[in-house]
C-alpha cells in the first residue's frame, strides 16, 4: 500500500471533502481527510496552553490569543476567553443525592460556575470522549481502588482521606487537559460536564452520545454518531488487534516500539526507583516524629535547665519532620503522580494506536475480499460465455435441421466450408452436442395442505433439484455485482477512515510529545526546586532550632561526680596524629577521680 500523505487535522483545511463520497472505479488514496461535520467538531484558531497544569504555571506557559466568534454555550465562553482559565476542584463533599448509598462528590470549579460529579461520571465522561474522539489521545483519570484496599481498609475505603486528595488532584489535572486541548475543548458534551445546571444522565441519554454505535470500526473515524453515514461502512469487517498487516506503516511501527520502550521504563525502573525514594523519605520522616514526640514527652518529667534542653532538642527533630513531610508531599504531587499518569499515556497511546492498526487492517481485508469477489465474477462471466457459446450453437443447429431436436450442428471442415450432413450423436466425430434440459414442469410440485414432515422435506428436495441453472448462474452474477460495487464503496471509505486516521492521530502524537518534553521538564524543575527548598530550611533550622538547642545544652550544670580541673589527668604528648585531641577517661566518674 501506498504511504498516506501527511494532513494536519488540527488546522483548518478549505479543501476537505466528504466521506460519504463513494467510487465504484478509483479508490483514492491521496484525497483530504473528511473534516469534523458539526460545529462542536470544528477546530478552534485559538493555540490553548497544551502543557499540564501542575505545579505552577510555569515559563513555558503561554498566552492564550481569542479567535473564536461562536461559542454553544457560556462555558465554551470561559475557556475559550483568551485568558489563562484554570478548573479547579475546590472540595470533596460526602452525599447521597439521588442515591440509596453515600458517595464522595468533586465541587468542580469554572469561573463563576460550579457542578458535582462523583468518580463513576468521570470516568464515563472519559469512556464517552474516547468514542467519540477514537484517534485522539484523551487524558488519564485516576484508577480504581484495587481488591486489596477494600480488603485493608473495610468499608472506609472509599473515605480514605489520602486517596480523596489524591484524586483530586489528578481528576483537576484531567479536566484542564480537556480545557486545553485544541479539539477536546469544543466538545459540547465537556462542556455540559461543567455545568452544574444539568443532569449527567440526561447528558449520556441525549445525542450525541445516545448515537454511538456498537462498533466504531464500522463507523466513520471522524464522526462515529453520523446518521448520514453511507451504508458501505456495514460491509466492512471486524478485524482483531492482533491482525497482521501485509503492508505497514513503518512510521507507525515505529511510534508503537518507542511507545512500548517508554512504558517499559516509566512503568519500570522510573516508578520502582520513585516508590522507593517516597518510602526512604517517609521512614526517615516518621522517625523524626517519633523521636520528636518521644522528647517532648520526656521534657515533662524533668525539671530546670535539663527539662528546657530536652524541649528544644524535641522542637529542632520536629521542624526536621515538618520540612521532610512537606519535601514528601512535593515529590508524590510533582513527581510520582505525574509519572504515574505518563504511564497511563503510554497505555492510552497504545490503544490509539491498535485501533489504527484495525482501520489498516480493515482496508487490506476489503482490499482482498473486493479482490475475491472479482475473480468470482469473472468465473461466473467466462461460464455465462460458455453457455450463451452453446446455446447458439444448438440454435443454429435446429436451424440447419430442419427444426429437429436430434439434429446436429454444422462443422467446419478447416477451410471455409460448412458441412450440413447430420450425424449421429453415437458416430465417432460427432459435433452432436444435447440441448440444454431446462426446468420440468412434470416434476414441478405445489405444496398440498395438511403435507406432513416426510412430504415436506421431499419436496424442498425436488424444489433445490428443479432450480434452473442458468437462472442461478444468472442470479450469483447480479448479485456479485451487488456485492462488488458495496466492496468498492466500503474500499473508499475505508481508505477515507484510514487516512484521517493517520492524519489525526500523527498530529495528536506530535502535539503529545510537546507537551511530555514540557511536562518532563517542569517536573525535573520541581523536584530540584523542592530539594533546594528543603535544604535551605534544613539549613535555617540548624542556625535557629539547632542552636537555641545548644544554648540550652550549655546552660545544664556540671554533673556533680564531675573531677576537679586540677585533678584531671595531664593531656598525653602532642604527636603528629593527636594534636588538639584529647581523650577523656571513662572511669573517672566511678572511681571519683
Amino acid at each position: 500500500m501506498d504511504t498516506f500523505e501527511d494532513e494536519n487535522p488540527f488546522d483548518q483545511d478549505g479543501d476537505n471533502i466528504t466521506s460519504e463520497t463513494s467510487s465504484t472505479s478509483q479508490v483514492a488514496l491521496y484525497e483530504p481527510p473528511s473534516p469534523p461535520p458539526h460545529p462542536s467538531r470544528q477546530l478552534s484558531p485559538s493555540s490553548p496552553n497544551l502543557n499540564r497544569p501542575f505545579p505552577s504555571p510555569g515559563s513555558h506557559r503561554q498566552q492564550q490569543v481569542n479567535y473564536k466568534t461562536d461559542f454553544c454555550c457560556t462555558r465554551d465562553r470561559v475557556l475559550h476567553s483568551g485568558d489563562d482559565v484554570e478548573i479547579l476542584i475546590t472540595d470533596a463533599q460526602k452525599t447521597s443525592l439521588n442515591s440509596n448509598s453515600p458517595y464522595i462528590a468533586y465541587v468542580i470549579r469554572t469561573g463563576n460556575t460550579e457542578s458535582r460529579h462523583r468518580y463513576s461520571e468521570f470516568e464515563s465522561l472519559r469512556d464517552s470522549l474516547a468514542k467519540l474522539y477514537p484517534t485522539i489521545i484523551i487524558p488519564p483519570i485516576p484508577g480504581k481502588q484495587t481488591i486489596g484496599d477494600y480488603a485493608t481498609k473495610q468499608g472506609k475505603a472509599k473515605e480514605d482521606t489520602a486517596m480523596i486528595a489524591r484524586r483530586k488532584r489528578m481528576l483537576q489535572t484531567f479536566l484542564n487537559r480537556l480545557a486545553r486541548h485544541p479539539i477536546l475543548s469544543n466538545e459540547h458534551v465537556f462542556h455540559r460536564f461543567l455545568d452544574g445546571e444539568v443532569s449527567w444522565t440526561e447528558v449520556l441519554n441525549s445525542p450525541p452520545l445516545s448515537l454511538l454505535p456498537k462498533n466504531i470500526l464500522k463507523a466513520p473515524s471522524h464522526n462515529p454518531t453520523d446518521q448520514n453515514a453511507s451504508p458501505a461502512y456495514a460491509a466492512l469487517p471486524n478485524p482483531s488487534a492482533a491482525h497482521p498487516l501485509r503492508d505497514p506503516d513503518m512510521r507507525f511501527q515505529d511510534s508503537e516500539g518507542f511507545t512500548n520502550k517508554f512504558a517499559n521504563h516509566v512503568s519500570g525502573p522510573m516508578e520502582k526507583v520513585t516508590r522507593r525514594v517516597i518510602k526512604r523519605w517517609a521512614d526517615h520522616a516518621q522517625d523524626h516524629s517519633e523521636l520528636g514526640a518521644a522528647l517532648n514527652g520526656f521534657s515533662l518529667n524533668e525539671n530546670g535547665e535539663l527539662s528546657g534542653a530536652i524541649e528544644k532538642t524535641g522542637q529542632a527533630i520536629d521542624a526536621t519532620y515538618v520540612s521532610t513531610t512537606k519535601l514528601l508531599q512535593e515529590v508524590e504531587q510533582n513527581w510520582a503522580e505525574p509519572l504515574h499518569e505518563y504511564t497511563q499515556f503510554a497505555m492510552i497511546i497504545k490503544k490509539l494506536l491498535a485501533y489504527r492498526h484495525q482501520k489498516h487492517v480493515q482496508y487490506e481485508m476489503t482490499q482482498d475480499a473486493l479482490q475475491n469477489k472479482r475473480e468470482s465474477l469473472k468465473v461466473l462471466e467466462e461460464n455465462e460465455a460458455e453457455a450463451r457459446r452453446l446455446d447458439e450453437a444448438l440454435s443454429r443447429g435446429r436451424l440447419n435441421g430442419g427444426g429437429s431436436v436430434l439434429a446436429s450442428p454444422t462443422r467446419d471442415d478447416g477451410e471455409g466450408n460448412e458441412g450440413n450432413t447430420p450425424t449421429s450423436p453415437a458416430s465417432p466425430g460427432s459435433a452432436y452436442l444435447p440441448p440444454h434440459p431446462g426446468p420440468n414442469p412434470a416434476r414441478k410440485r405445489t405444496k398440498a395442505p395438511g403435507m406432513g414432515l416426510l412430504n415436506a422435506l421431499s419436496y424442498t428436495i425436488h424444489g433445490m433439484m428443479d432450480v434452473d441453472p442458468e437462472t442461478a448462474r444468472r442470479n450469483s452474477i447480479t448479485k456479485t455485482r451487488e456485492s462488488i460495487s458495496q466492496l468498492e464503496d466500503a474500499l473508499h471509505l475505508a481508505a477515507q477512515d484510514l487516512k484521517y486516521a493517520n492524519s489525526t492521530i500523527q498530529a495528536d502524537l506530535d502535539r503529545f510529545q510537546r507537551q511530555k518534553v514540557a511536562d518532563l521538564r517542569e517536573m525535573a524543575i520541581t523536584m530540584a526546586r523542592g530539594h533546594r527548598d528543603w535544604c535551605k530550611k534544613e539549613r535555617l533550622c540548624y542556625i535557629t532550632s539547632w542552636e537555641e538547642a545548644k544554648r540550652e545544652i550549655e546552660k545544664i550544670p556540671d554533673h556533680p561526680n564531675k573531677a576537679p580541673p586540677s585533678q584531671e589527668p595531664s593531656p598525653p604528648a602532642a604527636g603528629p596524629s593527636n594534636v588538639g585531641t584529647t581523650r577523656r577517661d571513662s572511669s573517672a566518674t566511678v572511681n571519683g577521680r
